[in-house]
């Protein structure tokens, strides 16, 4: 089998049995780790597989004509981020990563139609399905693990609270929120400081949920929802915060977004972006998150974020790297939507529950085995826009914190 030239070589830590369509059973095996066995059920897989496995595996998973024997497919995935080093380093995917590269500005090219085409790809999908697998508030992003804390309802909290805490806000003060996704955060920051806040989504499900919740929480007065693109955003803020909608921008797109935030920021605003990154030098995107989850996503490499920063002329006032934070993340929401799956089928069908398996499963690993991590940078006009340490963020979390039960008590009176 054509396959068994790649996976050879592949497979330095553990034991990968592959029982190929014609029932023929492949042991490749390194180092004593863990042992999985897949089974394909398509003799074509044989040929795609060597040419396109990061493609070719998420599709035979989700058509069901691969299938893990005994293990289950975290462990799978995880056995092939482990040994997924060795294999990038072949000659022949250091060709494709090339090319990949080099086709990256057609991949990731978002005009503003397509770039709301993309969106509603994944983002208007039935909320139905966003409430069985996230928490409470909607929080589609990185939450915030302490290490007291155990729910993700409470790391979502802290998530939150850990933004607020670099925004330095004040009562009466304009917010903007871009990528404002289900409108929790924009709510939030209003009801904790008496901000004005504007979101701006290209989702149509988003938007019309964010502002019924504005409506029923009795916010709408000072939090609004538009569907609109950031390109089209005009007006001054004196605050502006993005998390989780980067992503979507794409690196031929990067120094407009940050000219565009430069020219919609106060002289003496403060910015905020909340984005998943890689710790390595810019490459492509997976092939399979491309098609199926993300079309137009890219990771962006710190270097040509910062870059596209320097370009406008913004201050870079502070950078923080979140690690493991979103593997945990991820693990809540696999779990979740594992509990819930014969509930997600009801919604969709058995083929589109194998594909978010795959994706949930294949992003957690990728964060905890591989080259993802969030960064969250603080902007500004000025470099006095910010205190001169980090202090005032603790000060400000510790005090929301020592208030919240006062006021859970009082409001229980």
């Amino acid at each position: 089998m054509l396959a068994s030239h790649l996976l050879r070589p592949l497979v330095s830590e553990g034991q990968l049995t592959l029982i190929d369509a014609g029932g023929k059973r492949h042991v490749f095996a390194g180092r004593p780790g863990p042992a999985v066995t897949v089974r394909l059920h398509d003799k074509a897989l044989h040929h795609r597989l060597l040419f396109n496995p990061k493609l070719a595996a998420g599709e035979a998973y989700m058509d069901g004509t691969l299938t893990v024997e005994d293990a289950s497919l975290y462990e799978f995935i995880d056995l092939m981020a482990l040994n997924l080093a060795a294999y990038e380093r072949r000659p022949s995917r250091r060709l494709a990563n090339g090319l990949q590269r080099a086709l990256r500005a057609i991949h990731t090219h978002n005009p503003m139609r397509r770039a709301r085409r993309n969106v509603a790809h994944h983002y208007d999908l039935s909320g139905a399905l966003y409430d069985l697998f996230l928490d409470r508030d909607r929080q589609y992003s990185c939450a915030y693990f302490t290490p007291s804390t155990e729910s993700l309802e409470q790391a979502q909290e802290n998530k939150k609270l850990h933004l607020a805490s670099k925004l330095l806000l004040k009562p009466g003060q304009k917010l903007l929120d871009i990528g404002s996704g289900w409108g929790g955060l924009a709510l939030y920051l209003s009801r904790l400081a008496g901000v004005d806040a504007t979101g701006i989504t290209l989702s149509t499900e988003q938007h019309k949920v964010a502002n019924e919740r504005a409506q029923k929480d009795g916010l709408a007065e000072r939090v609004r929802f538009h569907l609109r693109d950031y390109r089209a955003e005009t007006g001054r803020y004196d605050r502006i915060v993005s998390v989780g909608m980067f992503e979507h921008v794409g690196p031929t797109n990067y120094s407009t977004y940050f000219g565009k935030v430069r020219d919609l920021l106060a002289e003496d605003g403060v910015a905020l972006l909340h984005s998943i990154g890689r710790m390595e030098p810019p490459g492509g995107s997976n092939p399979w998150i491309r098609k199926y989850i993300f079309p137009g996503g890219y990771t962006p490499a710190l270097s040509e974020v910062l870059s596209a920063i320097e370009r406008v002329g913004l201050w870079v006032t502070d950078i923080e790297i979140l690690r493991l934070h979103y593997a945990e993340t991820l693990r809540h929401w696999r779990q979740r939507f594992e509990a819930n799956r014969a509930r997600i089928a009801d919604i969709y069908d058995e083929r589109f529950c194998r594909m978010w398996e795959f994706y949930l499963v294949g992003c957690e690993i990728a964060f905890r085995r591989m080259n993802q991590m969030v960064f969250q940078i603080q902007l500004a006009h000025r470099q006095e826009a910010v205190p001169l340490t980090r202090d005032y963020m603790f000060e400000f979390e510790r005090a929301q914190r020592e208030r919240a039960p006062a006021a859970a008590a009082a409001a229980a009176e």
